[in-house]
């Protein structure tokens, strides 16, 4: 299995339902929070092209964010990209 990260940050609602559906399924994952660290913020943006927060990424490829694994998980298709 992949390396899985995630950026979050404490408050982000969004993010809790990406870490629970990670949990749910076993999948491992590595937490990085960008609340109060803007070197950490930066390095999302820079990976991920995006502002918002959960970013998730399996080694250097970016899966997407909270709505775009809820849909992978829907089409059967997260277990197969988070292999």
């Amino acid at each position: 299995m992949s390396k899985i990260t995630i950026y979050t940050s404490s408050l982000c609602p969004y993010c809790t339902q990406a870490k629970r559906l990670l949990n749910n399924k076993n999948i491992p994952f590595t937490e990085i929070s960008i609340a109060n660290d803007p070197n950490k913020r930066a390095e999302m943006i820079q990976k991920s092209q995006r502002s918002t927060v959960p970013q998730i990424f399996n080694g250097d490829k970016h899966v997407g964010d909270c709505t775009e694994i809820y849909d992978l998980e829907s089409r059967g298709k997260l277990d197969e990209l988070l292999a």
